[in-house]
């Protein structure tokens, strides 16, 4: 099947498997993946770094000065970098899960990340995946997907991947924080995580990898008339 120079745009709640499947659809389609999430979880990392968010998860204005001397980009291999410090491992850890919601809902913050996507999505052919996407960052994506699971699959989800990392969570308190990561996204001020009018939904819950990609193969089919 050939795709055009699109946009795809995926948004959607935590652990619904949004990276993984951005992932799949870059190399099904041949195209670039950007993971909005790891950039805003590296701008986390950054200011846990600079000991920039202090109690009650409050971020000191002084972060947005320390931006301007943020080296934060992708490696060859896809990899999250700060400076030539790869930090892949670190920001998928709880302690940046627990802040990273907070710090995406600064302004500043996001209009950081908006810069560094659009340089990256440039020359089109290009899919990523986060919370504002469709709605904010590029609402004039082609596709767009807005993915959603049952807060158990997601949370055993998220269990799951930290256990294999060597992690020891509990699952209650995994359940917990996505809650309040869905709150929080939802409401904030600043491009709140919702549904994109023209967004195709996609429920995961009972589906493989292999059925969600078939899936975006039919959106893809149906939206531009390919049959081949």
């Amino acid at each position: 099947m050939t795709i055009p120079d699109i946009i795809i745009a995926i948004d959607g709640y935590s652990s619904t498997g949004k990276s993984s499947f951005a992932k799949l659809v870059a190399s099904g389609f041949g195209f670039l993946y950007l993971d909005s999430g790891a950039l805003y979880r590296g701008v986390t990392l950054f200011a846990q770094r600079m000991g920039l968010i202090g109690e009650d998860n409050v971020v000191s204005d002084a972060l947005e000065t320390a931006l301007e001397g943020l080296d934060l980009h992708f490696s060859a291999e896809g990899k999250t970098c700060i400076g030539e410090d790869c930090v892949e491992s670190e920001i998928r850890s709880m302690k940046v899960s627990s802040q990273v919601s907070p710090i995406a809902a600064v302004p500043y913050v996001r209009a950081f990340v908006d810069r560094k996507l659009h340089e990256l999505a440039s020359s089109g052919r290009v899919v990523m995946d986060g919370r504002d996407i469709g709605t904010t960052v590029f609402p004039n994506a082609q596709i767009k997907v807005f993915m959603t699971a049952s807060l158990e699959v997601r949370a055993r989800r998220r269990y799951d991947e930290m256990v294999a990392k060597g992690e020891t969570p509990d699952l209650e308190q995994v359940a917990a924080n996505l809650q309040e990561r869905d709150y929080i996204d939802s409401h904030r001020s600043t491009s709140p995580l919702k549904q994109a009018a023209d967004a195709f939904v996609l429920d995961n819950s009972q589906m493989s990898m292999g059925e969600e990609l078939a899936w975006l193969r039919g959106v893809v089919q149906g939206k531009f008339g390919i049959y081949d």
